[in-house]
């Protein structure tokens, strides 16, 4: 069985929203809810997944995580809105 890998958006609890990448969406999750996951996250509490992409590739999945961090908020909102 082949690794997958997936691009996530949190909604935070001031309403911000936070963009990564993992190999296990809610393993990741509890480590950011748990003050683990990233900085952004100890002082941006996250509320929920709001977005979730599969990938065959790290690779792929760094590359959709670098472009979704450069979209306005507008942008992610729609992105988010369209799945």
């Amino acid at each position: 069985m082949e690794k997958k890998y997936y691009v996530y958006i949190l909604e935070t609890v001031d309403k911000t929203l936070y963009c990564g990448f993992t190999d296990d969406v809610e393993k990741r999750f509890e480590a950011h809810k748990n003050g683990e996951g990233a900085k952004y996250t100890r002082s941006h509490k996250p509320l929920k997944i709001v977005y979730t992409r599969q990938f065959d590739t790290k690779s792929d999945a760094m590359k959709e995580e670098y472009r979704i961090k450069k979209l306005s908020r507008l942008d992610k909102l729609k992105l988010i809105n369209n799945t």
